[in-house]
């Protein structure tokens, strides 16, 4: 089958279609006939191997794991032993986030994962829209209702709108009854209003940190501005809520913005400060699923790339200009 792999850290450039084995399920697995997959960027670091503390999980000197892509979507082509939740011809999806050692990952034609962390498709979908909704819904998902507690009427604030946590976590809070405010670049404003946002606001021209509304919640997924600078516009008990930022530490990469959220959180009582940090369910990606399945919740792809140029979907993403997912089919 063709997959593919990379041998030591480094840029795109390091990375290889080849042809390797298919795999064998073991006696939990599923093996899916992969047709989707989409890019994070995790893939990326993994990719670089950079934050290095990453390599204590991935491989101190090489990757662990030589397959790449994190998110599936396809249909079981066969089934382990012990699994009797499946069968061959299911349409399944999910990801593979904390599977750091054995064989190919999701840029491959098949791949085995233990059948606990695999969902039903919802048959509304396309495998490409299935794709990209696992490990960016989920982390939205975490985000805005498990650390965030977003609840009807309140005021929320999503920093980074546009990427694929954002534009979940934008369809998430208006889900839980918020009123929605979307910071994101100009570009991506109209697909902001076509999501449901409430207000759009474009980073370039506008400091929402200077404006004298005042949010509940402010999901951060980009750290485009200081914590400390955030704290102006949070309510009385409003919670920030720290997903990502840019990866510019060499040692712990974007856990250096997560550092002055956590300072805030022992020098300021008056607010509620976290950082997301939960692995993907199975039973949260059903409720995803069912949500996808009702319409409430709207996969958006910005462009699709076949397996053999993974290379440039990675490059392309790494610019930050995708305005939603970036799509693998296979």
């Amino acid at each position: 089958m063709k997959a593919i792999v990379y041998h030591h850290y480094g840029s795109p450039d390091v990375l290889q279609l080849a042809e390797v084995d298919i795999p064998e399920p073991r006696p939990d697995e599923i093996r899916v006939r992969m047709r989707a997959s989409s890019v994070n960027p995790a893939d990326g670091y993994l990719m670089r191997g950079h934050p290095y503390m990453l390599r204590f999980q991935s491989g101190l000197k090489r990757p662990k794991n030589n397959g790449l892509g994190l998110d599936f979507a396809g249909v079981v082509d066969a089934v382990g032993d012990a699994v009797t939740v499946f069968r061959p011809g299911d349409e399944v999806f999910g990801e593979v986030s904390s599977l750091f050692t054995g064989r190919t990952r999701a840029f491959a034609e098949y791949l085995c994962v233990p059948a606990a962390i695999a969902v039903r498709k919802p048959q509304n979908l396309s495998f490409g829209e299935a794709a990209t909704v696992p490990l960016a819904g989920c982390t939205a998902l975490y985000a805005v209702r498990d650390y965030g507690q977003v609840k009807s009427g309140q005021h929320v604030l999503i920093d980074g709108a546009g990427g694929g946590i954002g534009i979940h976590a934008v369809q998430l809070a208006k889900y839980f009854g918020a009123k929605v405010t979307a910071v994101c670049s100009e570009g991506k404003m109209s697909l902001m209003s076509d999501i449901g946002a409430d207000r759009v606001i474009d980073y370039k021209r506008e400091d929402f940190t200077a404006q004298r509304t005042h949010y509940d919640v402010i999901v951060d997924i980009v750290s485009s501005q200081r914590a400390r600078r955030c704290r102006r516009v949070l309510a009385p008990q409003g919670r920030f809520v720290w997903v990502g930022g840019p990866n510019t530490n060499r040692w712990i990469g974007p856990l250096s913005s997560a550092l002055s959220v956590l300072l805030m959180s022992l020098v300021d009582r008056k607010h509620r400060w976290v950082c997301v940090s939960k692995t993907s369910t199975a039973e949260d990606l059903a409720m995803l699923a069912g949500l996808l399945a009702e319409r409430a919740l709207r996969p958006v792809i910005d462009r699709r790339y076949p397996i053999e140029d993974v290379a440039d979907a990675i490059r392309y993403l790494e610019k930050g200009h995708a305005c939603g997912k970036i799509v693998i089919e296979i």
